[in-house]
């Protein structure tokens, strides 16, 4: 591991990085933003994490849906997440061209929706219905290669806001549709992955349940920080 001494890290950024098992000792840590997967987390003897997570859960009850066992509570929540992102895109609509603004290395807001056509396409149908088609091709998915552009997706296109809603609507109809019927035994069952080397290879073996909560989830956070950068945008905009 490397170990940075008396080393001036001020304004330093880390992206993309496993911070496992850090520590951070004698640190000024001013003005600081923490944003990932974050568990087990100590600062000055205290852990934080349960005051985090109790926090978010205030500010959005649906991630207490999300993590709910009850398909009622599961497709209450997919309508929730939906909703949000139907008004999130009606106040991208009163500034025409800031759906592909970005701030801070950010996706942009189409980047980022066309990112959700891939989660509901790779975490969703194949993971949860077993299907073999290939992704939406406006899809974005992975950096990892070599699955950045297989399986159907099409690195090239730059489709329009109406045409990433659209997907996007009828991908909600679709998974709405399918809660509306599924049960809590086919939750609990091991998720129909197909058998190829296809994009999330590593979801073999997981439950339906998982491979929903990773949909669910994914759709959650990327409208947050949707919003997050929205705000950020208007905001430089009436500086």
């Amino acid at each position: 591991m490397t170990r940075y001494v008396d080393e001036d890290l001020h304004g330093a950024e880390f992206r993309e990085c496993d911070l496992t098992g850090a520590r951070l000792i004698g640190v000024v840590m001013q003005d600081a933003v923490i944003d990932g997967l974050v568990t087990n987390l100590v600062v000055n003897g205290v852990e934080v994490t349960e005051y985090v997570e109790a926090e978010l859960d205030r500010r959005h009850p649906v991630r207490m849906l999300i993590r709910s066992q009850d398909p009622a509570d599961l497709r209450e929540a997919s309508r929730q997440l939906h909703a949000g992102w139907t008004a999130t895109i009606e106040r991208i609509r009163h500034t025409p061209g800031i759906e592909r603004r970005s701030v801070n290395d950010e996706w942009s807001a189409v980047q980022t929706m066309r990112h959700l056509v891939f989660v509901h396409d790779s975490w969703f149908r194949r993971c949860c219905l077993g299907s073999t088609q290939r992704f939406t091709p406006m899809g974005i998915g992975t950096t990892v290669e070599p699955y950045r552009g297989a399986h159907g997706l099409d690195l090239k296109l730059d489709p329009a806001l109406d045409e990433i809603v659209s997907v996007r609507d009828a991908q909600a109809a679709e998974l709405e549709a399918w809660l509306d019927e599924v049960t809590t035994v086919q939750l609990a069952a091991r998720a129909p992955v197909p058998d190829d080397d296809v994009w999330p290879p590593y979801a073999r073996g997981r439950l339906v349940r998982q491979c929903l909560s990773t949909v669910l989830n994914e759709t959650f956070a990327h409208h947050s920080f949707c919003v997050r950068d929205l705000d950020l945008i208007e905001a430089q905009n009436t500086a």
